[in-house]
């Protein structure tokens, strides 16, 4: 702990924010390749200037999404002081632009703070460490990265003699929670809708992420964060935004749903994931990796520099761990497999029907009732898939990935969670109608992908097989529940009808409201074929709205894009196929087969064209012909020139002739 302590938040200076003040030696700026330079006053240097906060330094943004896009090599401390920016700018903006607010410096610090602290907890690799690691390790433990961000946070002060008012320090990590009841005595509630917004997701932490992921891999963005942050008004204790931005704020909201689909669940970084996670479990045993987040002086150093410690170990106990390490640094990755995109309201039953155990019991009921197929392809590769390959297919060789996809707010449009205001009523924010933003907003806001993978190449084809008679499975079992419920035996709904008031915002909404309330953003239920239509105290799925309107709608296809035989084993690395040639040895291949496999490959033979005739080149070397006084012409082929037999090209040796001036 250092000697002398110092006081936050409790002697402070109004005046280092005004665009008025010169103190050099009072703010220190950091250049940003998102923001530009970002003004820091002494108090929040002074948590920059800790090991807690360093360590970020260490941590991937992306995690696992730097294997696919070199430049996403940004990490979370660039982030946390793009977020701090950001957050302490919107508390300024509010404070000038709202005098009757009553913000105090001392908000503006504590909101400065939480959004440079809000990521200290996290784990190597980010996002892999709290929703991938440690659920699988301890799966009884409740445990989010905000926790140990307000573990750290606590630890920051103390072994860095940073004292802070019990109730700042108390308010700073409700902040990062977004908590409002976390706080010991009463707080503004829109401060907690600016670093982590549980009312509608749009926070400061959104903006920065979003704008600095996009820039990492050179996806070109015109959205203003500058704009959004001063088209921000407090109105009834909620940010609310010009109705004008609306549509800004929607294209933020789709941005983020086209990150999650493009980059952060790549199905290669996924894979990846996937053997960082199995990898650390091998690990647990012997370092004890999980148990380093109850205390804060052992999470100091847990970052994504633990794939290295366990790569430079030499304790055998590690080996297995070691080996997928080193399959990521080969590139022999998890295979995917297949995938599907499913619709939102599927999540529960595909949860249930999809998972390894299915997988591979589909198959092995298949691959045991062969005979008895049809003549197909299918029954066609069946026959060809090595026995010893069908009964070594166990669960741990399949891998289910579900990943939620959205806009924000799970399958809601995040509009209808906000309020706006215009400029003829700045004092007034309410909900948008349809018509006020947009009639082409989508169908639906979020949906479901699926991936497949398999952890031994072999066994592709075979897991395959197995995942897409899971799928009719799982068809069959919607037409079943359609049919039971008399959807396409005559009970049609009317699609016209609207048995609910939807005019306020969610969980909300009053059972009678004003007559003067608006309509939420999303499109009302309307007639067309994929539309969904709101009867029964539920908004109807496409399967349901089609009722009656046409035949029964087709079921889940299997993915023509990824059909392969079932005896399939993509291309094998050749670290890969110098295992399969050491177990071909150990079983005794003949002796000239692998002297042909070892033999190098030829040299090509270059071609080109004389007089119109193609003509192979064979070395010089090679046609050398003693007491002649002309040699072939060098045609630039390096140690190849026209095959002996070929139409004559000959250069003279005579000594050339001297030029005569005219």
């Amino acid at each position: 702990m250092m000697a002398t302590s110092r006081r936050m938040l409790l002697e402070l200076d109004d005046d280092w924010t005004a665009p008025s003040f010169e103190g050099p030696t009072s703010v220190r700026r950091f250049k940003d390749s998102i923001h530009d330079y970002l003004p820091f006053g002494p108090t929040v240097v002074a948590v920059i200037d800790t090991p807690q906060f360093q360590r970020l330094r260490n941590i991937k943004q992306l995690g696992t999404s730097y294997y696919v896009w070199p430049g996403a090599s940004h990490n979370r401390f660039e982030h946390c002081l793009g977020v701090a920016y950001l957050a302490q700018t919107l508390a300024i903006h509010l404070k000038d632009s709202q005098p009757s607010l009553g913000i105090t410096q001392r908000d503006v610090q504590c909101v400065t703070i939480a959004g440079l602290c809000h990521d200290l907890g996290h784990g190597p690799w980010s996002h892999v460490w709290d929703s991938m690691f440690i659920p699988a390790i301890l799966p009884d433990k409740k445990w989010c990265h905000e926790d140990a961000s307000r573990m750290m946070f606590d630890a920051l002060l103390e072994e860095n003699g940073l004292e802070l008012d019990p109730d700042d320090a108390t308010f700073v990590k409700a902040l990062i929670m977004g908590d409002r009841s976390m706080c010991t005595k009463e707080e503004k509630p829109y401060l907690f809708q600016i670093v982590a917004n549980k009312t509608n997701g749009l926070d400061v932490d959104k903006f920065d992420y979003i704008a600095r992921d996009s820039h990492a891999i050179d996806q070109k963005s015109s959205l203003s964060l500058t704009r959004l942050i001063y088209s921000s008004r407090v109105i009834d204790n909620e940010i609310c935004y010009d109705i004008k931005d609306a549509n800004q704020i929607f294209e933020l909201c789709h941005t983020r749903m086209s990150l999650h689909k493009r980059i952060y669940n790549h199905k290669s970084a996924k894979a990846v994931e996937y053997m960082i996670v199995d990898a650390l479990t091998l690990a647990e045993p012997v370092m004890n990796i999980a148990r380093r987040l109850e205390n804060p002086k052992k999470y100091l150093h847990l970052t994504d520099h633990i794939q290295t410690e366990i790569e430079a170990s030499e304790d055998p106990r590690l080996a297995d761990a070691q080996a997928i390490l080193h399959r990521i640094r080969v590139r022999d990755l998890y295979k995917a497999v297949d995938y599907k995109i499913f619709e939102w309201e599927h999540k529960a039953q595909i949860k249930t029907m999809f998972t390894a155990e299915s997988v591979v019991k589909a198959f092995k009921e298949l691959y045991a009732n062969r005979a008895s197929l049809v003549p197909s392809e299918q029954k066609e590769g069946l026959d060809h898939v090595e026995p010893e390959d069908a009964a070594d297919l166990r669960p741990d060789h399949v891998i289910i990935d579900l990943t939620e996809r959205h806009h924000g707010m799970k399958n809601d449009n995040p509009l209808n969670y906000m309020k706006f205001y215009s400029k003829h009523n700045p004092n007034r924010g309410v909900h948008a109608n349809e018509d006020d933003i947009s009639v082409t907003l989508p169908r639906s806001f979020g949906e479901l992908m699926l991936r497949v993978y398999t952890r031994e190449a072999r066994f592709f084809g075979l897991v395959q097989l197995g995942y897409r008679e899971v799928l009719k499975q799982f068809n069959e079992m919607q037409e079943r529940e359609t049919a039971a419920a008399g959807l396409f035996s005559g009970d049609f709904v009317d699609p016209t009808e609207e048995d609910i008031d939807m005019s306020e915002g969610p969980a909300r909404a009053p059972v009678t409201p004003p007559a003067d309330a608006p309509a939420l953003a999303t499109p009302k239920p309307r007639t067309r074929a994929l539309s969904k239509v709101v009867s029964r105290g539920r908004a109807l799925s496409r399967r349901e709205s089609l009722a009656g309107m046409m035949p029964e709608p087709a079921p889940l296809k299997d993915n023509p894009f990824t059909t392969v035989p079932a005896n399939f084993n993509p291309q094998l690395s050749p670290q890969r196929k110098g295992k399969r040639k050491e177990k071909e040895k150990e079983v005794g291949v003949e002796g000239d087969k692998q002297e042909r496999e070892n033999l190098p490959l030829p040299t090509p033979t270059p071609s080109f064209a004389v007089d119109g005739e193609q003509v192979r080149a064979v070395p010089l070397s090679a046609r050398v012909e003693g007491g002649k006084e002309d040699v072939p012409l060098d045609l630039g082929l390096g140690d190849f020139g026209p095959e002996k037999g070929s139409p004559p090209r000959r250069a003279s040796r005579s000594p050339p002739r001297k030029k005569t001036r005219p």
